[in-house]
């Protein structure tokens, strides 16, 4: 039985960079949502137990819950791991519109970073679900937008996109 979903993308820049992309907020609402939707984050505390808790707008001025989930595991430059089954402040949640685990993990490759996505599902009609909203295409963009902004040297870079 399969319960993940997976996603491999080489991106040309080094690990620290797009480590870098994921543990700073402003470059984390750079690339997180699909554009043109905005990010707003929270709170990133990437460290076992911190929070990341993000918001969403599509015309910049109404921001709406968007994630509320808690990092499990965070190994500097190596993976990180966050699940929404549990929020921000420690409580179980039943979140929308699927509960999951990520687990992202970052390798040095001889042309950049080898970068890993996996999503964890509780059962096989969450992971579904979960794939016929369009993982591949909502993750791949998101990947996309990431690789670019490592790739570009814009990572931690504050400017509008």
């Amino acid at each position: 039985m399969n319960l993940d979903l997976s996603l491999e993308r080489l991106i040309h820049a080094p690990r620290a960079t797009v480590w870098k992309a994921w543990t700073e907020p402003a470059s984390l609402e750079r690339w997180w949502i699909p554009a043109p939707t905005l990010c707003r984050v929270d709170r990133l505390e990437p460290r076992a137990g911190g929070a990341l808790v993000t918001r969403l707008s599509d015309d910049g001025a109404e921001f709406t819950p968007r994630l509320d989930a808690c990092f499990l595991v965070v190994d500097e430059l190596e993976r990180i791991v966050f699940t929404n089954a549990i929020d921000s402040a420690w409580r179980p949640a039943a979140p929308a519109p699927v509960a999951m685990t990520a687990e992202i993990t970052f390798r040095d490759h001889p042309a950049g970073t080898d970068y890993r996505i996996i999503v964890r599902h509780g059962d096989p009609a969450a992971r579904t679900r979960h794939q016929d909203l369009g993982f591949l295409e909502g993750w791949g963009t998101v990947t996309e937008r990431l690789a670019w902004l490592a790739e570009s040297g814009a990572a931690g870079a504050t400017e509008e996109r």
